[in-house]
């Protein structure tokens, strides 16, 4: 499909509704590639104090920021961490408190991250009933061998269960998360995990390449992992696989079937607004005209404390107009669609003049295309889409 049938699709999110990230930053245990606010869980997880302080953390946003009250919520998503450690009816009673407060579309799109191996037998019914209608299960790989160098808690059989058990459920939407590049896998390796993930029928797929963070434990002890040649041939043979399937590369890292792209994440890539609560949380909002990005405190129990208070808050800043054309493009340039003038002033209030010249170095370096009225990232622009995000810093 070309990038004006992208930007048509049905089922897209409006560019005026908003998103709401939830959260949850517990896990079983932390994976050493892992770079998110991420905590191993306490014994006594704190289920009905985290719905308590959630609302409290919504509640504090609201008043600080009251034209929100008027919005409706298109997407939620509930992130970690690991969600799927809480029960079905803690998620159903966040999702009711969150609702008596904002409004949802009647077609919201309601996800939930899960890790297979904490995935009850029949808990995915219970998720569903509480408004659950898309899941995200975080399977990595399939291979048992590759799963432990990953430090997963789940093997194969977990993972393959747990997907049956979210299609059994009646969830409608279900993505798999897998990377690619793991530490002394090869290409035959890789493109099997494709295999196994498309033969599972999900309606979205996340396909990354492990990278190695700053501040894990991989980054400190580093694995042997393929070189770059044979991570690019990797991608590149699991992207052919995807794309003979069926599944339509819309973003850097994401594929899906026609009609099911995740509208959440592509409320970020559009630049558009998004409520962030839990510990760590960030959300950008426009308010009066001003893009501003909020974040709250990462550490849970100090976050548990104050929730609803300033000193949960993390940090509260607009958005000088000089970052905004970055900004606007980490974001939009993964998108196979790119992006309109129009839409870039519709959403920073800059004149398209701000970034004039910067698509003139761009298109002489031979990083973007163009179609009609659309900009988008080149086939070299997307290989080498740092360089050109760097075009667009102040």
């Amino acid at each position: 499909m070309n990038a004006t049938g992208l930007a048509a699709e049905s089922g897209m999110q409006p560019a005026t509704a908003l998103a709401l990230y939830i959260h949850l930053p517990w896990c079983v245990r932390k994976c050493p590639y892992c770079d998110f606010n991420s905590h191993r869980a306490p014994d006594d997880l704190p289920v009905a104090e985290t719905v308590g302080a959630l609302m409290a953390d919504l509640d504090r946003d609201l008043d600080d920021y009251p034209s929100l009250r008027h919005r409706r919520i298109g997407s939620v998503f509930f992130g970690g961490g690991t969600p799927s450690l809480f029960p079905p009816a803690a998620i159903a009673d966040i999702l009711a408190g969150a609702n008596a407060r904002l409004a949802f579309s009647d077609d919201a799109e309601v996800t939930l991250e899960a890790n297979p191996g904490t995935t009850e037998r029949g808990r995915f019914v219970g998720y569903r009933e509480g408004g659950v209608n898309r899941v995200s299960l975080g399977v990595q790989s399939f291979d048992d061998a590759m799963l432990q160098r990953l430090g997963r808690i789940h093997g194969r059989a977990e993972a393959l269960q747990a997907a049956a058990e979210v299609h059994a459920a009646g969830i409608p939407e279900l993505n798999l998360d897998l990377m690619y590049a793991l530490p002394q896998q090869d290409l035959d390796g890789a493109t099997a995990d494709v295999e196994q993930a498309i033969a599972l029928a999900p309606t979205h797929l996340s396909h990354y390449q492990l990278t190695l963070e700053p501040h894990t434990e991989f980054a400190a002890r580093p694995p042997v992992l393929p070189d770059d040649d044979l991570a690019f041939t990797m991608m590149e043979a699991c992207q052919q696989r995807l794309a003979a399937a069926g599944f339509r590369h819309y973003e850097t890292s994401a594929y899906a079937r026609e009609g099911h792209a995740c509208r959440h994440n592509l409320t970020y890539w559009r630049f558009g607004d998004y409520l962030g609560i839990g510990a760590g949380a960030h959300g950008k909002l426009t308010i009066d005209g001003v893009a501003r990005r909020r974040w709250k405190h990462r550490h849970p129990r100090h976050w548990l404390q104050h929730a609803g208070s300033a000193a949960g808050i993390g940090g509260d800043d607009a958005v000088a107009a000089v970052d905004l054309p970055f900004e606007f493009a980490m974001n939009a340039l993964r998108l196979h669609e790119g992006f309109t003038l129009a839409q870039f002033t519709a959403t920073t209030g800059l004149p398209a003049a701000a970034i004039g010249e910067t698509l003139r170095r761009a298109d002489a370096r031979g990083l973007l295309e163009r179609e009609g009225e659309r900009i988008f990232a080149s086939e070299r622009g997307r290989r080498f889409l740092n360089d050109l995000l760097t075009l667009f810093l102040p």
